[in-house]
């Protein structure tokens, strides 16, 4: 027979336990017992937590015996007490600041990379027959960028377009940036900014805004003694010759003593030295220094304006003079002559002149630059001269006087340190892939016509200027391995390399010229 079914008695649990779980505590008990708060609460449970299954550091903090005098311990041959924990490490700044709570930011966001700051927009100068050229200053090897795809390189990059806001709204807070990033702003702001840096952007970058408005606004002026102490950096690529000049940046880094204020009281001794103010470097610790210009500018650097500045940064390593002009302390005065008071003829005013250096081959007043530049500025390991081709011949030229001594840039002494020396002309000749040069001479006469495969066909004069360059570079590492004659370090010279159908056209035009 099927089994009866009864119906449930509850078709919901009841509200209340039964007898039988209930605790043996009075009725007051359990109504303190739902009055306790939250925090009692969850202190209970910490407590119960920690009762039920401490931790091993706990338990050794717990069953930790009594600490006991050294002599005592020796007496009674009780072993060592244990060290204590070690503290957890605090995450900080460079310059020491502690971080913000929270887990450490993503790599990607506050890694730096050697060597990787490539220009968004990359300058082309051009040649005096309208060919383009490549000539870029590359970062200064050691010199810290932020990653390209990174979260800081695209902030900086924004700031450097915006540097007409930001100069104005963020004045009080860029100078207190870390040391890395201010340099990498200062390198984005020369290469971005439309009107370049000037020596005000650079001085608020470095030592911020003015006193009198520091005391304006109640600010406490920086400490300029520590600020940038841990600067290495300074990359002025493309600002020298446009809104800053070479003496505004000894002016910044190396400001005049000022005269000591006047004592009312009386010296001890009249032989004592008067006291002076020593001036303060803004830049103690500067290696790397970019000096690079865009040789179209209206406005070349001055090489007196170098040289006087040149034995204060005795701690430079790495310089970069992208682009310079040859050497001359009267540049425009190349083409001038005055009359000589004594003999009454007219004699040249500048150092060289319009022929000295074309039918002379008198490269005299830039190497006796050179060799003053290399005796103040000993310390260089690196030395980029890129775009500088029209005056290589002046860093081996041997300056003679009266056959009884000589002078010439002191490869193994002053610059024996230099062990990386660029000397790329920073042009490229145009691609061009026709292998038939000499077939097609007499129709094309090589004057910029355009290939019959590849690109714009590059002239004979093109080809030539080229090779001068090539050689002239090759020449300069000849003679610097033959001065130094194993003293000194290892040199590698950077420089370009002449194409195969370059060759071949100089060749044909070799052989042309012998049938004739």
């Amino acid at each position: 027979m099927p089994k009866k079914r009864h119906p449930t008695q509850f078709t919901k649990p009841p509200t209340t336990a039964p007898a039988s779980l209930s605790l043996s505590s009075s009725s007051s008990r359990n109504a303190d017992h739902h009055e306790r708060s939250v925090n009692e609460l969850l202190a209970n449970m910490r407590r119960s937590t920690l009762n039920s299954s401490p931790s091993p550091a706990l338990q050794s903090q717990l069953h930790a015996s009594p600490s006991v005098p050294p002599d005592l311990r020796s007496i009674l041959q009780l072993p060592e007490s244990p060290a204590p924990p070690p503290r957890r490490l605090q995450r900080r700044f460079i310059n020491g600041r502690r971080g913000p709570p929270g887990p450490p930011p993503p790599r990607s966001w506050i890694t730096f990379a050697e060597s990787l700051h490539v220009a968004s927009s990359p300058n082309y100068f051009g040649w005096k027959d309208g060919t383009t050229s490549t000539l870029r200053a590359l970062p200064l090897p050691g010199a810290y960028y932020p990653k390209e795809q990174s979260l800081i390189a695209m902030v900086l990059r924004r700031m450097a377009v915006d540097w007409d806001q930001q100069q104005d709204w963020n004045r009080f807070y860029i100078y207190t940036l870390p040391s890395r990033l201010r340099t990498a702003l200062i390198a984005y702001i020369s290469e971005l900014y439309h009107l370049g840096l000037n020596a005000r952007d650079l001085r608020l970058i470095l030592q911020g805004p003015p006193l009198d408005e520091l005391e304006q606004y109640g600010v406490a002026p920086p400490d300029l003694a520590s600020l940038n102490e841990d600067v290495r950096d300074l990359d002025l690529t493309g600002s020298i010759g446009r809104m800053l000049s070479v003496k505004e940046v000894g002016d910044l880094l190396f400001p005049a003593a000022k005269a000591p204020e006047q004592d009312a009281t009386v010296l001890e001794s009249w032989d004592a030295p008067a006291p002076t103010a020593a001036p303060l470097r803004l830049l103690p610790n500067l290696t790397r220094l970019s000096l690079a210009i865009d040789p179209t500018i209206a406005k070349p650097p001055s090489w007196k304006h170098l040289l006087a500045i040149a034995s204060k940064l005795n701690t430079v390593t790495h310089l970069s003079l992208v682009g310079w002009p040859e050497p001359s302390l009267t540049p425009n005065a190349k083409h001038t002559k005055v009359i000589s008071p004594t003999t009454g003829q007219s004699v040249q005013y500048s150092g060289t002149g319009t022929y000295s250096h074309t039918l002379d081959d008198d490269w005299t007043e830039a190497t006796l630059i050179l060799r003053r530049l290399s005796g103040r500025m000993y310390s260089l390991e690196y030395l980029d001269l890129c775009g500088c081709a029209d005056w290589f011949p002046a860093l081996k030229y041997v300056v003679r006087d009266d056959g009884n001594s000589s002078a010439c840039v002191d490869w193994a002494g002053d610059w024996g340190k230099i062990s990386t020396l660029r000397l790329t002309s920073g042009y490229a000749l145009p691609e061009w892939q026709e292998s038939s040069w000499a077939g097609q001479a007499a129709q094309r006469q090589g004057q910029g016509q355009e290939g019959a495969r590849g690109g714009s066909r590059p002239t004979k004069a093109q080809i030539i200027k080229y090779d001068e360059w090539v050689r002239a570079a090759s020449e300069v590492e000849k003679h610097i391995r033959v001065q130094r004659g194993g003293r000194g370090k290892w040199i590698t010279v950077e420089r370009d390399v002449l194409p195969e159908y370059a060759k071949k056209v100089l060749e044909w035009e070799a052989a042309q010229q012998a049938a004739r």
